[in-house]
């Protein structure tokens, strides 16, 4: 089958191939094969492909950690799903221990697919059955890939753990990543007082308007965004910052806050060395909220709610499955405004 992988790390997309004689994979019991529809690139692609000290992948290596498909074949013992079901897939694997409860993400390490082991942009996928859930007849299936990862991040930072409530604003800081337009809409249909968003450039901060954003800053004429936002509050600062940039960012973020705020991170784009002012921190009685992907549950109710049309997955660009290594590069030079989607069928 063909797939699109890498045989070994790289810090550029040359090491990304199109290989056509993988092997099929065959469903054990409790799993599913899939025939892939779509995949969605998520910015851990391309930690995944430069690839880290402790991970130790086994190649040749699938990229894509976000996927949707059709059942292609059932494993033994699966009764939920049946062959012909559309389905889109929770990237999270979670360890089948029956006297884990609650949030298993403070009990256990959660794997990824397309981390951990191979991902979607392949012809056929193998799943654990517990990990998909039904997409309704005639939706979109490149837009449920899209969905996926950042938007179980940002409902599980936003909503789980963030606790956000009607009435608060918040702060998004980055405007064309697939987890910051995630939580402009989140935010939103949360019921937020008031959505700021910092862009690079005009065009983002239009499209970040375009998806529910009421303010946004545009960082190449106020460098200083935190000023300005500050001025925009009447010196009151935001209940909320979403910051998924990290070391460039954060000291920002916290200047951003008003008292007894929080700032919510899932991720660092930039580094993962901030420098945090300690009296700022008490003085002003900030939390700092970490979190990473989601349970099952936070899955299923971000894409019930997908579905319904209540949000809505911002597909940026779609490519073939030939051109994934141009799809990394759309992705890795920020030339896109939402996700990235390989079409499995083009």
């Amino acid at each position: 089958m063909k797939a699109a992988v890498f045989y070994e790390h790289g810090e550029t997309t040359d090491v990304i191939q199109i290989a056509d004689d993988l092997p099929i994979p065959e469903p054990k019991r409790g799993e599913v094969r899939l025939k892939m529809k779509a995949a969605a690139l998520n910015r851990l692609d391309l930690f995944v492909r430069r690839g880290w000290k402790g991970l130790n992948l086994h190649f040749p290596h699938v990229i894509g950690s976000d996927g949707a498909g059709v059942v292609d074949a059932l494993g033994e013992g699966v009764t939920t799903l049946a062959e012909g079901d559309a389905v889109a897939v929770d990237p999270s694997l979670f360890p089948d221990e029956p006297n884990l409860v609650g949030d298993y993400q403070n009990q256990v390490r959660t794997r990824i697919i397309g981390e951990h082991g191979s991902g979607f942009a392949a012809e056929y996928v193998v799943v654990p059955a517990r990990n998909c859930v039904k997409v309704p007849d005639g939706f979109d299936l490149k837009e449920a890939a899209a969905a996926g990862l950042v938007y179980v991040t940002a409902w599980h930072s936003l909503i789980r753990r963030g606790n956000f409530q009607a009435g608060e604003d918040i702060l998004i800081v980055g405007a064309g990543g697939g987890v910051n337009s995630a939580s402009i809409q989140i935010a939103r249909l949360a019921g937020a007082g008031k959505i700021y968003v910092v862009g690079s450039d005009a065009e983002k901060c239009q499209q970040a308007m375009e998806v529910g954003a009421d303010v946004t800053i545009n960082r190449q004429e106020e460098e200083n965004w935190s000023k300005a936002l500050y001025k925009l509050t009447n010196k009151r600062g935001v209940d909320v910052v979403v910051d998924n940039v990290g070391q460039a960012t954060i000291p920002l973020s916290m200047r951003s806050l008003r008292l007894g705020g929080r700032i919510l991170v899932v991720g660092g784009t930039t580094g993962y060395n901030a420098s945090i002012n300690i009296a700022q921190l008490f003085a002003l009685h900030i939390s700092i909220i970490g979190s990473t992907m989601g349970e099952h549950k936070d899955y299923v109710d971000v894409m019930n709610l997908i579905f319904e049309g209540k949000l809505k997955a911002v597909v940026g660009k779609v490519f073939p499955l030939s051109e994934a290594k141009q799809a990394q590069d759309a992705l890795e030079n920020f030339d896109v405004y939402g996700k990235v989607v390989i079409d499995l069928e083009a």
